[in-house]
């Protein structure tokens, strides 16, 4: 087992993942490729392509699934010495089609070895070591033991002097709204960075003023990170409020897993001492590779094309 801790450290559900090639709906395919996603896993990746020490945890099935995405994280570079191979439950699984021009989702995860995930699980030296927590709302709508797994792992952090990272990922097919907002509306107050969209947060705040919200976030000790409020990024940070455009797609394949390439992004600026403006410049280049080519993570760059990219004269401010 693994001595140091990783810098970063994340954890959550990662599933089995099987999709139609090109467009076709899971009705008329003949043939389907496998892969598989999950928030916290990707943004793993991600970030162990950007040059990042990480860490990602969680409980999957001790099924061919779980295995290939234990594999397939360690070959990325991704510390995976406190993940866990359940015999009690199965690796969740999704199956994504696109139906009549719309992505659709298909999941099957109800009582799998990540919804199982206890908070005696948690290695607390692991995360007390390490510089920063990334966590999702994801995690906490699983069930109730995943909620107290998670609240528990983000007061080790704040016990222990960590920084918390926190990306409510809404996903209103597994709760309802009010259940989520009365869950990450707290974990966002405890959060050192808050990483929300901006449809997310017209409906945790349960309102489209943007100055009530705003007002609301800049009551928060986080930084947050509002994304997709227009075609730009907002970042308030101790009063201040600064948008950023987003970095031009040249094409656009594929949206899934851009929210968590931009996340990538972002933190692995913040772990090269970048400011939260540069980071996000980071992140929304970041994000812009990731559309250009399918797949949750497979599209996440590497370090030296970002640094080009960053590097090359083509951004023009509005």
């Amino acid at each position: 087992m693994r001595e140091s801790t990783p810098e970063i450290v994340t954890f959550g559900e990662s599933m089995a993942l099987f999709m139609p090639q090109e467009h076709k709906s899971i009705e008329r395919a003949a043939t389907l490729d496998q892969s598989f996603g999950g928030a916290e896993s990707n943004v793993a990746i991600g970030l162990a392509r950007l040059g990042a020490s990480v860490g990602w945890f969680g409980s999957l099935g001790d099924d061919p699934f779980g295995k290939i995405i234990l594999k397939t994280l360690r070959g990325e570079g991704v510390d995976i010495s406190r993940a866990q191979l359940s015999s009690d439950a199965p690796t969740g699984m999704m199956f994504r089609e696109h139906v009549a021009g719309r992505l659709a989702v298909h999941y099957f995860r109800k009582h799998s070895a990540a919804s199982r995930m206890l908070p005696e699980q948690l290695d607390e030296n692991y995360i007390r070591s390490a510089k920063l927590l990334h966590v999702t709302g994801i995690t906490a709508a699983l069930s109730e033991d995943c909620r107290r797994t998670l609240r528990r792992a983000v007061d080790i952090a704040k016990d222990a002097g960590v920084l918390v990272s926190f990306d409510p990922n809404l996903r209103l097919k597994l709760w309802s709204i009010e259940e989520a907002r009365e869950v990450l509306l707290p974990i966002a107050a405890d959060a050192d960075y808050f990483l929300p969209g901006w449809d997310e947060l017209k409906l945790l705040y349960d309102t489209d003023d943007y100055e009530f919200i705003k007002g609301r976030l800049t009551e928060l000790k986080a930084v947050s990170i509002i994304k997709g409020r227009g075609d730009t990024t907002v970042v308030l940070n101790k009063g201040q409020e600064e948008s950023l455009p987003f970095y031009p797609a040249e094409q656009v394949i594929d949206t899934v897993g851009a929210g968590d390439g931009f996340c990538a992004g972002f933190l692995a600026g913040i772990m090269k001492g970048l400011s939260p403006v540069e980071s996000v410049r980071l992140a929304s280049i970041n994000g812009s590779l990731v559309v250009q080519m399918r797949g949750d993570w497979e599209a996440l760059p590497e370090w030296s094309v970002v640094e080009q990219r960053m590097s090359a004269k083509v951004w023009v401010e509005r």
